[in-house]
C-alpha cells in the first residue's frame, strides 16, 4: 500500500499498518525513511510560525528557518532514535518482546501518520499565534500520536510473542 494510503488506514486501525510493516521484515532503511519523512513534515510545519515571528518581531526569517532545519532534520532524528531505544529497554524489563526495531518502527510510524495534524498545528500556530486554539490542536495531535504509538507497540509485542 502507498504511504498516504497507510497514513489514512492508520486513522482506522494503526495496529494493522504497523503489523503490515513488521511483516515485511526488519529494514532499517525503511524505518529511517519513515522517520526522515516525519521530520521533514515537522520542519515544514514550523514555517508559518517562523514567518509570523519574523514579521511581528522584524527579524530576518533565514536564521529562524535555518535553526528549524538544523533542529528538526539533524537533531530530532537522533532524539527519536534515543527515545525508541529507551522505550524498548524499559518495556523489555517488563517482559515486552517486540525488540528494538519494532520500537523504532512504532514510534517513527506514529510520527509520520500523525503528520497531517502536525501540519494543521503549524498552520494554527502561524496564523492565529499562541493561544487556546493552538493548544487544542496540539492536544488533538498529541492524543492521536500517542494512540498510534501505543497501538504500534502493543501490536509489535503481540507479533513477537
Amino acid at each position: 500500500m502507498s504511504v498516504i494510503g497507510d497514513m489514512l488506514s492508520s486513522y482506522g486501525g494503526p495496529h494493522k499498518v504497523v503489523a503490515r510493516h513488521l511483516a515485511m521484515g526488519p529494514r532499517e532503511d525503511r524505518a529511517l525513511a519513515i522517520l526522515m519523512a516525519g521530520c521533514v513534515l515537522l520542519f515544514v510545519s514550523s514555517w508559518p510560525y517562523n514567518a509570523r515571528v519574523a514579521h511581528f518581531e522584524g527579524v530576518d526569517i533565514g536564521p529562524l528557518i535555518g535553526g528549524s532545519l538544523f533542529g528538526l532534520l539533524f537533531l530530532a532524528p537522533l532524539g527519536f532514535y534515543l527515545i525508541a531505544a529507551i522505550v524498548s529497554l524499559v518495556l523489555g524489563l517488563f517482559g515486552w518482546t517486540g525488540g528494538a526495531y519494532a520500537s523504532r518502527l512504532a514510534l517513527f510510524w506514529a510520527l509520520l501518520a500523525s503528520s497531517p495534524l502536525i501540519l494543521l498545528h503549524g498552520l494554527t500556530r502561524g496564523f492565529l499565534g499562541p493561544g487556546m486554539q493552538e493548544q487544542i490542536v496540539g492536544l488533538i495531535w498529541f492524543v492521536v500520536f500517542m494512540w498510534f504509538w501505543m497501538s504500534g507497540l502493543f501490536q509489535a509485542g503481540k507479533d513477537a510473542a
